[in-house]
This record gives structure tokens, sequence and C-alpha cells, in this order.
């Protein structure tokens, strides 16, 4: 029985050709080759009289070989000599000319004068005489109806591939054609009961019909059973997933009456939506599990986010454990560490004189932190004295412990690999702690795992009250620069008013390549249009402070700074005390200034969809309205601009990760690839296919749920190990 990881060097392909796919296509294996399937399919084009044709057409035509004849080309200029095959051809109402490049002595042993065949390409013109280059052909006999086999050779559907230097689409096509013959023996992995119910055709008569279709319908066909292989294969991985994290150990945490979560409600100076208790409700349950909650918490921006992340803290400290919030930036973790110590109150002071009886310590543990305060932060930590610790990257570094972690709050996740956060993971010391992370916008890799249905997803739809609305406006500076000087006349007016303004660049200065931390792929890289570099925060600020916003009190930041400077930096703006602070991303997430109301983003086209929709969050977040400028110099119709427009158009952020997906696809979701530069999907978009990966996610569980190790099944589990072999099993049980 022919196999599916058959090397193609052992087939019936020469030796050369094997070499070539491998090296050129990375392919290897039968299946792999088979998996290749047509990016497009062209037809040869109506069957035309030579009288009628016109240049530029694709066309088909019948004729006779008037006469052929060789010639060589002689060599130029960074060009070979090249041998010619110049044939005439008639069929009676009028005369083309064809031309061949290379082998031309099989052409002209093909196409001898008075033989009948059929030709189909590109119509030109070369020196007033119709002619096609390189045409194809096929050489008629005279018994027959000629007539209906020119037809049927016209209406043909022609696959196109997609090639590369050395391997076009018509070698990939004949390779391809060379190894169908042998997929009627390949085992097929789908069961039979589930092609059954699902009508769907068998593997081999699917691989037929997408390389060499008869018609439109075997194309439909053959895609909807090619998409269930990979929908359902994956599916089945998911679902073995989900059911061995069921099996895993977890500590519950199940809170208790009257602790420092009953304190923490009653003192709230406002009342949950309806959505954060409902949430808040959700995680509650998923806690009291004695397996680990994986939860993906989305919540738009300002949706409160971070305060139903608190309350399961607390509920998790009333539990006895302690609870871990990671944060991607010093800044952030810092912000997050003044935020949860003034929700607390006297609920965060434990130990202090005006400490509440049920009060617990809330450390803060950095990279940058002076001696004396790391050695507390990692007592606090190691001693259990810290109920909840907010900290960076610090946090999982090998000497770093705690009394009994039960929860791990990871804010942005996409900011952190997938080694990281597993490192944090397995501080716990009682089983595995509980997880949630969080995310305004996800990225596509986030999005593809909750179509797919393997995250627990619990979302925040629901903004509260006194969120002021955010106005989005691409300006586009190279083309009308008076929008610009606008923008920075409303900074002023704002300023006036006694409100604050941001300014983001995408670079720090002196030749950096960019803030650290940025997310990786969001943009293009290179130059900005026209050739200049893309806007610095130094060069801005002081051209700002000299310039359209001079007399205003205008400050940078930027990661380079000291922690200490950044700090003061943001505390002085918080304070009302700065205008307008020019700064890189770092400010992106969880920076929390009621008072600031505009936003203008240099060069937004180097931002991705959802480093742009966190930045415009940290506007209009009081009860004044706020207006985001994106800025760009990037031309009308191009990719980038359409990507600003999508964002201007909207301030869904679950609207935007679709869009998002839309324009960097979905990723590997079983690799480390955060956006689409590879794939394991061939077939399956998560967009226009959600309904099959649902009813392939039922089926899939069903399956797994009777026969969790598919004894009964082998073709499926070799598709499933095709799929997921150990290292990339690895990698989904850490994600």
């Amino acid at each position: 029985m022919t196999t599916w990881d058959e090397p193609l060097s052992r087939g019936p392909l020469r030796g050369k050709t094997a070499k070539a796919l491998a090296e050129k296509l990375d392919l290897h294996t039968l299946g792999d080759l088979l998996r290749y399937y047509p990016r497009r399919y062209d037809r040869r084009g109506d069957l035309t009289d030579l009288a009628a044709l016109r240049e530029g057409e694709e066309v088909t035509v019948q004729a006779r070989v008037l006469d052929a004849r060789r010639r060589t080309v002689p060599a130029r200029q960074g060009r070979r000599r090249m041998d010619m095959m110049e044939a005439t051809v008639t069929d009676g109402t009028g005369r083309l000319h064809l031309t061949f490049f290379n082998r031309g002595s099989y052409h002209q042993n093909a196409l001898v004068p008075g033989r009948l065949a059929m030709f189909s390409g590109r119509v030109s013109t070369f020196k007033g005489r119709r002619q096609l280059d390189h045409p194809q052909y096929e050489l008629l006999d005279e018994e027959g109806d000629t007539d209906e086999r020119a037809q049927a050779y016209a209406d043909e559907l022609i696959p196109v591939y997609p090639a590369v230097k050395g391997l076009d689409s018509t070698t990939i096509a004949r390779t391809v054609a060379t190894v169908l013959a042998d997929v009627d023996s390949l085992p097929d992995p789908l069961p039979p009961g589930l092609r059954g119910s699902r009508g769907l055709l068998g593997v081999a008569d699917a691989l037929r019909r997408i390389h060499r279709p008869a018609e439109w319908a075997d194309v439909g066909a053959a895609r909807r059973r090619l998409k269930w292989d990979e929908a359902f294969v994956l599916q089945l991985a998911l679902a073995r997933r989900r059911r061995q994290a069921e099996e895993l150990p977890a500590k519950p945490r199940p809170g208790a009456d009257g602790g420092i979560l009953d304190a923490f409600d009653a003192q709230l100076p406002f009342t949950l939506t309806d959505g954060q208790r409902e949430v808040g409700e959700r995680l509650a349950r998923r806690l009291d599990a004695s397996h680990p909650m994986h939860c993906l918490l989305q919540g738009d921006v300002g949706a409160g986010k971070t305060l139903v992340a608190l309350r399961a803290m607390l509920r998790v400290v009333d539990s006895g454990g302690q609870a871990v919030m990671l944060a991607p930036t010093e800044v952030l973790a810092q912000q997050h560490h003044r935020s949860v110590n003034a929700m607390l109150g006297a609920l965060g002071r434990a130990g202090q004189i005006d400490g509440a009886d049920t009060a617990t310590r809330v450390a803060l543990l950095t990279g940058s932190m002076n001696a004396a305060a790391r050695r507390e932060a990692l007592l606090d930590a190691a001693s259990g004295a810290a109920g909840i610790v907010v900290g960076t990257h610090a946090l999982l570094q090998e000497h770093v412990s705690f009394a009994d972690l039960g929860l791990v709050v990871v804010d942005e996740q996409h900011r952190f690999g997938v080694e990281q956060r597993d490192a944090l993971r397995e501080k716990a010391v009682d089983g595995r702690p509980h997880v949630l992370v969080m995310t305004a916008t996800p990225i596509p890799r986030t999005v593809a795992m909750t179509v797919y249905g393997d995250l627990d997803v619990v979302a925040l739809t629901q903004l509260p009250s006194g969120r002021a609305p955010v106005s989005t406006h691409v300006v586009p500076a190279a083309e009308k620069p008076h929008f610009l000087t606008r923008g920075w006349e409303r900074i002023r007016e704002e300023a006036a008013e006694g409100h604050q303004a941001f300014v983001v660049c995408p670079r720090i200065g002196d030749d950096d390549a960019g803030e650290a931390g940025e997310e990786v792929g969001a943009a293009p890289e290179g130059d900005a249009p026209g050739g200049r570099p893309p806007l610095a925060v130094l060069e801005v600020a002081a051209r700002l402070a000299e310039g359209p916003l001079s007399g205003l009190r205008v400050e940078s930041l930027h990661g380079r700074m000291a922690p200490d400077d950044k700090d003061a930096v943001m505390r002085r703006f918080s304070a009302g005390e700065t205008d307008a602070v020019v700064s890189t991303t770092v400010i992106e997430v969880g920076v929390d200034v009621p008072n600031a109301t505009v936003m203008v983003i240099m060069d937004a086209d180097r931002f991705g969809v959802s480093q742009l929709h966190q930045l415009r969050g940290r506007v209009g977040r009081g009860g004044l309205p706020g207006l985001c400028l994106l800025v760009t110099d990037a031309e009308e119709g191009s990719p980038a601009r359409e990507r600003l427009a999508a964002v201007a158009a909207t301030t869904d952020g679950f609207e935007l990760s679709r869009v998002d997906l839309e324009m960097r696809r979905e990723g590997d979701v079983l690799g480390d690839s955060q956006s689409g530069a590879r794939s394991s999907l061939r077939m399956l978009t998560l967009l226009k296919d959600e309904e099959l990966i649902g009813e392939a996610r039922e089926e899939a569980t069903a399956y797994v749920a009777e026969d969790p190790g598919l004894e009964a099944h082998p073709p499926l589990a070799e598709a499933l190990e095709a799929l997921l072999p150990e290292e990339r099993a690895e990698y989904l049980d850490k994600t």
C-alpha cells in the first residue's frame, strides 16, 4: 500500500525532479506533493477563428501547420544563445505565427507541415504579425469529431500552482499528474462513517478533482473534503489536549465568605457592570475546579479587564494562595502596581498601621529595582506575605519562588513567548496554577485558537458608564499637510482647556531599530514612504517643543530611559504637570490618564491594527471625548492606508481582531509563529469556514470521548501524528 510519507525520491519521479521539489518547495513526501494544491485555475479560452483574434486575448485555436523552421538567436549582452523554432498555422480564415524557445527540434518534429492541432496562449503582435509565444498545443487525429474535441480542450480547467524560479506551474502540474496514479492505494484518514454522514468525497477522488477538475463543481466538492481533513484532524488534537488538561491536577480556589474579596466589593465606589459580574462568576466556577483554568479574557479597551482580573486574584488570596500579574514592560508593571494598590487601599497594606484586618500585600518585581527592594519583593513572594505579585520578565528567573502560586494573570499575552509563560506556570508547588490571559484586541493567532474552541473564552463587551467616545481620523500628511497643522493646533486648544495629549512615534532616535518589545511583524520594515527613516521620539519632541507646540510643557518617554525617570515622567503627566508626552509604544497598554484627550500617532502605517487600537485606548478614558489622529505618508489605496482606514472606521476591538486576521492571516496554530508567515492550514480559512470548524469540533470531541487513543482508526491516528509531531505536541501543551 502506498503511504502518505513515502519519499518522493523512491517513487516514480526522477531523482533530479524529487531533489528540486525538496530544495525549492520543501516537498519531500508523496503527501507533501499531493497537498500542494493549485492556487487557481485558468481556462485556455474560447475556440476562436484566426481572423477574429485580438491582441491580449487568451485563446484556443484549431489550425493546420503551414510551415515550420528552426534558427539560432545569437547571444547578446546578459542573454545566452537560444534555439528557436517558428511556425505558421492557418484555419482558412487567417494566419497565425508561433514561436518556441529552446527544444526547437522537439517542436519541429511534432509540428510538421499539414499537421492539425489545437494551440492556446495569449495573442501578441510582433512586426505587424499576430503571434502566440510558446503556446501550449495538442495534436489532433484527422479521424473523429475534432471540433468537439477541440472545444473540450478549450474548456478544460488548467491548474496554476504557486511556482518558484526553476519550477514553473506547468512542471509542477506534470509532476503531480505522475503521482496521481497512486492515490487509490492511499489510506483515507477520515472514517467511513464520518464521510457518509457529512456527504464527503473519498480522499483519492478529492485529490484527483482538486488537481485535475473536469468542471468547477469538482473543485468545490474537493475543497470541502480537504478542508474537513484539516479542520477535523486539528480539532482532534485540540480535543485530546482539552481532555488531557482536565486530567491535570490543580488546587481548587473556592474563596471565602467575609474575606478580602467581599471587603473589596463593599468599598467599590461604583456598581459592577452586568458583564463584569457575569464574567466574574464564570471565572469563579473555573477557579473552583480541580483542574487548571485556562481562560482568555477578551475585552475592548477600557472594558474593565483589570478589575475583573483583580477580583479573581483576590478570590485566590481568600483561598490561601497567591496570584501573579505578568506585564510586558516596566512602565505597565508599575502602572498595574499603582492601580492595584489604589483600588485596594487599606486592603493592600497588610502589616501596616492603616492596613485592614483582611489585607494582603502587593509586591512589585522588575529587572531594574535596587538590591534592597528586590530582596524585599522576593521574600514577600517566597514567604507568601504578598498575596499579589506584579512584575515583568524578572518574575521568570529561576531564583523567584512562591509559597503557593494559584493564579497567573498575563496581560497582553502576545508580548510573551510560550517558553516564558510556561516558566512561570512551573513555579506552582501544588499542581498547576490557573491561568488567565487578557487582551483588548487578539492577535491573529489568538483569534485562530479562539475560533477553534481550544481556549475557554470569556468576553467583556459592555463598557463601564462614563467612558467617552474616541473619534479617529487618518491624516495624509504628504497629500494634505494642512491637516497635520490643524492637528497640532487642536493639541494647543485642548491644553488651553487644561487637557493633555500623547504623540507616539515608532522609533526612539539615535539610529535605534525601534522600541524593544514592539509587536513583531506588525508593519512593514525599512524606510517610511519617500525613503526617509521612521520618525523618532527624540527628534519629534525637540521639533514640536520649538515649533508647533512651543510654549507648552512637552516631555519624552521611551524604553531606553531609566525606570525611575520613566516613572517620573508618567507621574508628572498623570498629575497634569505636562501638556504633551512624545512617546514610543511603552504607553500602548495599561496607562490610565483620564485627562488625556488627544493622541497623534506619527507614521501610523508602521504599526499593526492591534497596536493602533491599544494606543487609541489611552485617550477618552475619563468623561471627556477623545481624538486620535493617524498620521501617514502612505499612498491612498495602499495596504497600509487600508489598514488605517479600518482602524478609523470602528472602535470595536472584536471587529478589528477579524480585520487583523484577514490582513495578516492566522499564523500557524500549532507552531510558534505569531502571524501568517507559515501555516499548517492549506485549504481552511478561519473566518470563512467557522461553521465547518464548529461541525468538525463536535465530531472530534465525540471521537476522542469514545476512543481517546484513536486505536479503532489507525489512518486517523497517523494523520494526527503527521500534523502534530512530538515537538509540536509539546508546544501546544504549553500554550
